[in-house]
C-alpha cells in the first residue's frame, strides 16, 4: 500500500512539475501572457449600453497555442467569482474551437478554394451544426477533458483538486494542458500573425453575441488579428470571421434558416449592425 501510494504520488508530482515546461516548450512562448490577456480583455468590455451590447458582465478570456495547449487564463473582475464560473471552461472551449477550425496562409498551399487559408469564428459554426446542417454533431467531436478543466485529481488519496482561487491566475490548472472542447456560438477566434494561425482566443461571460464582440476587440488589442487576405464566410474581407446575423424564422418551427449557412442568432440587447460592421478591421 505504501509503495503503491508512493508511486501514485510520485507520478502526479512529475506531471505537475512538467506542466510549466510543457507550456514553455509549446507555441505559448511567442504568444501574450496572463498580464497582456487580462489588460486586453478588461479594456475590451463596454457597459451594456455600449456597442458590444449584452449585459455588461465581467468575462473570462483564454489563449491557446496552435496545438491547443492553454497558454493563459484571465478574468476581468476583482476575483474568480465576479463572473460566471461556468464561462471559464466555455472560454477555453471557444479558444480551442477558434484554433482548431481556422487555417492560415501556411496551412493550405495546395488549396484552390482557400489558398490563403480560411478563418472561422465559433459564431460562424452555429447554423452548420444544427440538425440537417453540414457539420451536425461537430460540437460533440472533441469533448472537454474535465480533470484538466477543473484541476481535479485522478490519483485518489492525497491528491487534492486545485483550489478555485487559482482559476484565472498564472497558476490556473488549465495552463500548460490541452483541455479540448468545441463551442459553436460567439466568442472564439483564431489568432494570426502575418496571416499564419498561431493559436486561438476564447471569451465568455455575457451573451454569446457580446462574447464575440469582446473577443474581436481583445484580439485586436493583442495585435493578433493579422489575417488580411485570409478568406472567411462573413462576406466582408475587412472582417472575414465576423459574426453573421442572417437567420430568418423557419416556417416549420425549430431553428431558423441562415441565408448563407453560417449565421448566428441574435441575443438579448443585441449589438447593432453598425457596431458589428464597425469592429476594427483585420490587419
Amino acid at each position: 500500500m505504501l509503495i503503491g501510494k508512493f508511486v501514485v504520488t510520485g507520478c502526479v508530482s512529475a506531471v505537475v512539475m512538467l506542466t510549466p515546461a510543457l507550456a514553455r516548450a509549446s507555441g505559448c512562448s511567442s504568444l501574450p501572457g496572463w498580464s497582456a490577456l487580462k489588460t486586453a480583455l478588461t479594456s475590451s468590455i463596454t457597459p451594456a449600453s455600449g456597442p458590444n451590447g449584452g449585459l455588461g458582465n465581467n468575462m473570462w478570456g483564454v489563449i491557446v497555442d496552435n496545438s491547443g495547449i492553454v497558454c493563459a487564463v484571465a478574468f476581468s473582475g476583482s476575483n474568480f467569482t465576479s463572473q460566471w464560473l461556468g464561462s471559464r471552461v466555455i472560454a477555453a472551449q471557444k479558444a480551442n474551437t477558434g484554433n482548431e477550425f481556422s487555417l492560415g496562409k501556411n496551412s493550405t498551399p495546395g488549396s484552390s478554394l482557400f489558398p490563403q487559408g480560411l478563418a472561422l469564428s465559433s459564431a460562424n459554426l452555429f447554423s452548420a451544426v444544427q440538425p440537417g446542417g453540414s457539420l451536425y454533431g461537430l460540437q460533440a467531436s472533441n469533448p472537454v477533458e474535465t480533470e484538466v478543466a477543473y484541476g481535479n485529481s485522478a490519483g485518489g488519496e492525497g491528491n487534492a483538486p486545485a483550489s478555485g482561487s487559482s482559476f484565472g491566475t498564472t497558476s490556473d490548472p488549465l495552463v500548460g494542458q490541452r483541455v479540448g472542447g468545441v463551442n459553436v456560438f460567439g466568442g472564439g477566434l483564431g489568432l494570426y500573425a502575418n496571416g499564419v494561425r498561431v493559436g486561438g482566443l476564447g471569451v465568455s461571460g455575457d451573451t454569446s453575441c457580446t462574447d464575440h464582440m469582446v473577443a474581436w476587440r481583445t484580439r485586436h488589442a493583442l495585435n493578433l488579428d493579422n489575417l488580411a487576405g485570409v478568406a472567411g464566410v462573413s462576406g466582408d474581407s475587412a472582417h472575414p470571421d465576423n459574426i453573421v446575423f442572417d437567420i430568418t424564422p423557419n416556417p416549420s418551427g425549430g431553428t431558423g434558416i441562415s441565408a448563407g449557412g453560417f449565421g448566428h442568432p441574435t441575443c438579448l440587447n443585441n449589438p447593432t449592425a453598425a457596431a458589428v460592421a464597425g469592429l476594427p478591421a483585420v490587419r
